[in-house]
């Protein structure tokens, strides 16, 4: 019986995914989205309360009597949000803040790895007065990955074999956040594992790979993601093992002996190196985007049931079935993103919206849209929309998914045109 309401926080291509996921559950009558944008509309009650108004989306979740309440981005969560709704009884997917510190500060999340004996690069905490020339010449030779310890969206790190480059990104971040951290390079192929976990257990979706690069070959500045596809190749099932057993495992039982558990979802970035054996290069505290639209249709089983057994501590419970399918997703990004993104043009050419996933088939993931005064769709973001499918082999669904995309029209945007590149 469909009884159940939720609550959806955020309003980009994630939470699309989503809405669209939730919208197919058994148990769900009701979708709230907060605030939602032109493709969440479709599925749910779109709401005015940011995602950055933690007791205004305390209050609506109390309005809307909502059984879950899914957090999509991080801020929330770092900002207590979690905290609140568990005062209220109220079940939410995603950790406390306290937890939610692993994405807010990478020092932290360093930490926690260290204590749970879990693979890393090296690194330096570099402050005001640190030897910032012996930390550089420490990891010389390879290229130099810098990271500030803030949030800072998917666009705080940089990696540069420009010795000026780093050490003035090392300068300003100093200034800005009071210090950075300095890590020894990992060679290898990055890949990205989400995993459901609560205090009872956890489930590993298929791992996938994100493409951070402005532009095609791995090129131009970093952004929050310009596609991506699953399952990664890369992730071989003896990789996937020693992930789980070195990483996952150590993880959750470190997490699950605090006094709250983590409950919701872990992003946790991988490095794979021809050795094979994998490192962590980051914790994300929620679902990836664009990872989420790629590996949500690939769940078979009911996506309420897994989300609200996380937020309950009902994970041992469930028995999960994936697909064997493949999915990609292509993002559609705004001129001058990821610097300085034109918003507010309009989007022609859009297909009609798909209300659920769908195999062999290519549906658009709103990210940044929106409607002016007429009702028309318009760009609201940087990263526009995404394009995304399904298809039996990887070639067909990265072709279906740019033949969806090539029939939509927005002034100066542009768009990757080798996602898959590394697996095809």
């Amino acid at each position: 019986m469909a009884d159940k309401v939720v609550l959806v926080v955020g309003g980009g291509g994630r939470e699309h995914a989503l809405c669209m996921g939730l919208s197919e559950s058994q148990h769900v009558t009701q979708i709230h989205c907060s605030p939602g944008n032109a493709g969440t509309v479709s599925l749910a009650m779109n709401h005015s309360v940011p995602a950055s108004d933690i007791e205004g989306l305390l209050n609506l979740a109390k309005k809307v009597s909502a059984d879950l309440v899914v957090a999509g981005p991080e801020a929330p969560l770092c900002a207590g949000l979690a905290d609140r709704l568990s005062e209220q009884g109220i079940p939410c997917f995603g950790p406390v803040a306290a937890l939610a510190h692993l994405e807010g500060s990478k020092l932290h999340a360093k930490e926690v790895m260290r204590a749970a004996d879990v693979p890393t690069a090296a690194f330096h905490v570099l402050e005001k007065g640190s030897d910032l020339d012996a930390a550089l010449d420490d990891f010389a030779g390879q290229p130099w990955v810098v990271k500030r310890d803030v949030l800072a969206g998917g666009k705080g790190v940089v990696v540069t074999a420009d010795r000026v480059e780093a050490l003035a990104f090392i300068r300003s971040s100093i200034e800005s956040d009071g210090r950075v951290l300095l890590e020894q390079f990992l060679p290898g192929e990055e890949a990205s594992m989400l995993v459901v976990m609560d205090g009872s257990g956890f489930v590993c979706l298929p791992a996938s790979q994100d493409h951070k690069r402005a532009f095609d070959g791995d090129n131009g500045p970093n952004t929050g993601g310009m596609g991506a596809y699953c399952p990664a190749p890369v992730v071989t099932e003896e990789i996937r093992d020693l992930t789980v057993q070195t990483i996952i495992e150590p993880m959750h039982a470190y997490l699950r002996g605090l006094e709250q558990p983590y409950r919701g979802v872990l992003y946790v970035g991988l490095m794979i190196p021809k050795s094979g054996l994998p490192s962590v290069v980051e914790f994300n505290v929620r679902f990836g985007d664009p990872e989420c639209q790629i590996t949500l249709p690939l769940i078979e089983s009911d996506l309420f049931e897994l989300l609200h057994a996380a937020a309950t501590d009902g994970l041992s419970q469930m028995k999960v079935r994936f697909s064997h399918l493949h999915a990609a997703t292509v993002v559609l990004a705004a001129e001058g993103y990821p610097q300085s993104p034109v918003k507010g043009r309009l989007i022609r050419g859009m297909p009609s919206e798909r209300l659920s996933f769908s195999a062999g088939e290519a549906w658009v993931n709103h990210a940044g849209t929106g409607q002016n005064a007429d009702g028309e769709l318009i760009s609201t973001g940087g990263r526009v929309l995404s394009c995304s499918a399904i298809g039996p082999t990887l070639e067909d669904a990265v072709e279906m998914a740019y033949a969806l995309l090539n029939t939509i029209d927005l002034e100066g945007s542009h768009f990757r045109k080798d996602i898959g590149f590394r697996a095809l």
